[in-house]
């Protein structure tokens, strides 16, 4: 859009702040013990991801179930996970078969639902889909938007991290 002083900005309906950094890796347990040894990040809340924890999963809107085991740190105040995916499609899979390991997606998180909606109705206006999306528990929405072209990643939003939550098992 321009106007009489040149194009017009339109804003996402919430400041983004970047709540994590994400990277896919095909070992969890190997890449745990390799990030708390030479970065000395950590505890590591460890999740299994799968149902019934993990529901109304979706992959470009149709309905699909997948599996995949997250670990998350804070890093001086900023999330960092890790991701092994483990059974059925998904973007992380997707990510290892033409990628390999590295970073997946930059997570804008932590809006309330109504903000969540808003930011997909904001993202879909400049042509940026949704390529997954799933429910952990009761309290939190996540989806991965397809702002690749325009950004150089995929960003994740939604209401919330894991972290939040009991995890299965903390490492170390």
């Amino acid at each position: 859009m321009t106007g009489n002083n040149g194009p017009q900005i339109v804003a996402p309906p919430t400041p983004m702040k970047i709540t994590q950094i994400a990277v896919v890796v095909r070992d969890i347990e190997a890449a745990l013990k390799t990030y708390t040894e030479t970065l000395g990040w950590g505890p590591w809340s460890v999740f299994d991801y799968k149902p019934p924890l993990l529901h109304d999963t979706r992959v470009k809107g149709e309905p699909v179930e997948y599996r995949m085991i997250g670990a998350e740190a804070s890093v001086d105040g900023l999330g960092f996970e890790l991701i092994q995916p483990v059974s059925g499609p998904s973007i992380y899979q997707k990510f290892l078969d033409t990628r390999g390991e590295g970073v997946q997606h930059i997570a804008c998180m932590k809006h309330s639902e109504a903000d969540s909606t808003l930011m997909q109705e904001h993202w879909r206006s400049k042509g940026a889909e949704v390529l997954m999306s799933g429910r952990i528990g009761e309290s939190i929405e996540f989806y991965y938007l397809d702002t690749a072209p325009m950004l150089k990643f995929v960003l994740e939003s939604g209401s919330g991290h894991a972290i939040d939550l009991k995890p299965t098992y903390v490492y170390p």
